[in-house]
């Protein structure tokens, strides 16, 4: 393994670190802000989702920026965003201020993810094994830091108070600019294109009136002006989105990526795996906490088999993808996936912690066997001047369903013990029957040699 690979591997997943970190760590602080802020349900949605939002909503963009000004200066920008935003959240005042440095702290996300990838297929194109290697341990990082959160969250919590949580971004933020001036520069011509600013606002207004109105749906009720009205806008825009990159002369998202059947298969999987996962962690946080009665660190570490399940199965994913291809890794994982989602009905409000460990174990092992597969896939499908662009349209996609996920899951969830394992049940019947459907449209879709 040459040093320029490791280097490369170890700068690109310090950003997934950082990125994916901030997903899950804020779920086991909710009870603790709930409380400074004395804040209700759909303030803590919007503390979770305007991340989320911020994140899919700028990706798009944020992946146009990558092709066109270069990787590794795109991503240093993501950096310097993501400290400072971070340092904002720790100090904010009110839910407000904390809500505005998350969709902040979004953007600085959105422009470190497809940079980061977009660096590597640069990088890789041409070596597939490595390539896969690469991405295998890009998105091991990125799941260990998504599960490892709660249990981070947990001790920070334990030891000082929830503000804490995000000053920890600022240093590993220093240290990945500092990282980053070791990156080989990028070697492909910039792309001749403009940025496509009438596209990115029908998206901007498109997914954020949708998710504003699955979230405020449940208080103001479904037939408010507000919500109707945004449930219009909503559909308008993603109209108006899909003519506008249909005849640009620059779209964000060139609509020939979707000529590929792989392709699109490839992008439900990736917003079915998130929006299950992310909206599930958020009730599990709750349910752990407000229904066993947990404290912040034993809930925290409860969440340990996340950590150990992702870790497993992306360490493992490169091999497994270099000898069987992509689609079995994919139609494993989902086997696994759905068996882990039903080992949840047993959740209850006396459920032994013994109980839930091997569901919370086979989850992320699933998610572990298909996210690196997917991911491969996806860069595989484009030319690697397109790589931020194909990238940003997967993880655009993964995080609209995960702040979904927690909109739809959060609204079921708001309320006593009764609604939140109601909330968990739903997630488990849908997530069950969306897996087995997708596992045909993986088989069908995906050709053997994948």
């Amino acid at each position: 393994m040459s040093t320029s690979f490791r280097w490369i591997t170890a700068v690109t997943s310090l950003a997934f670190v950082v990125a994916q970190l901030d997903v899950s760590i804020v779920n086991i602080a909710l009870p603790e802000i709930a409380k400074t802020f004395k804040a209700d349900m759909s303030v803590l949605q919007w503390v979770i989702d305007a991340y989320a939002l911020a994140f899919a909503v700028l990706m798009l963009s944020a992946g146009n920026l990558s092709d066109l000004f270069g990787a590794r200066q795109v991503f240093q920008w993501g950096m310097l965003i993501f400290g400072a935003a971070s340092i904002g959240c720790g100090f904010a005042g009110n839910a407000g201020m904390l809500i505005a440095w998350r969709a902040v702290q979004g953007l600085g996300a959105a422009t470190m993810i497809p940079s980061s990838l977009a660096i590597l297929n640069q990088h890789f194109a041409h070596l597939p094994e490595i390539r896969a290697r690469a991405v295998g341990l890009w998105t091991a990082a990125g799941s260990a830091a998504i599960a490892a959160g709660p249990i981070a969250g947990g001790v920070i919590i334990s030891v000082s108070n929830w503000r804490y949580i995000f000053f920890v971004n600022a240093p590993l933020c220093i240290l990945g600019m500092l990282l980053t001036l070791g990156l080989p520069k990028n070697e492909l011509p910039e792309l001749k294109r403009k940025i496509d600013f009438p596209g990115t606002i029908a998206w901007m207004i498109a997914i954020t009136t949708l998710i504003g109105a699955i979230i405020e749906g449940p208080k103001l009720s479904i037939t408010h002006p507000l919500i109707y009205g945004a449930c219009i806008l909503s559909a308008i825009s993603f109209i108006v989105f899909i003519i506008l990159e249909k005849k640009g002369t620059h779209p964000m998202l060139p609509l020939y990526l979707f000529h590929s059947g792989s392709f699109n298969v490839l992008l439900l999987l990736g917003a079915l795996l998130n929006g299950f996962y992310y909206g599930t962690v958020f009730i599990l946080s709750l349910y752990l906490q407000n229904v066993l009665h947990y404290s912040s660190l034993t809930a925290g570490f409860a969440f340990l088999p996340l950590t150990i399940g992702f870790v497993i199965s992306n360490l493992a994913s490169a091999a497994i993808i270099n000898k069987f291809g992509i689609r079995k890794p994919i139609l494993a994982g989902l086997i696994m996936f759905a068996l882990g989602f039903a080992g949840l009905l047993i959740a209850n409000e006396q459920t032994p912690y013994w109980q839930l460990f091997l569901p919370f174990l086979v989850i992320p092992m699933g998610m572990g066997l298909a996210v690196p597969a997917m991911t491969t896939g996806i860069l595989s499908s484009v030319d690697k001047q397109l790589s931020g662009t194909a990238s940003a349209a997967l993880n655009t996609v993964r995080q609209a369903a995960g702040a979904t996920g927690v909109a739809i899951l959060g609204a079921a969830a708001a309320g006593d013990s009764t609604d939140i394992l109601h909330a968990i049940s739903l997630s488990v019947h849908v997530a069950i029957a969306c897996t087995f459907l997708l596992m045909v449209l993986i088989y069908l879709k995906l050709k053997a040699r994948y």
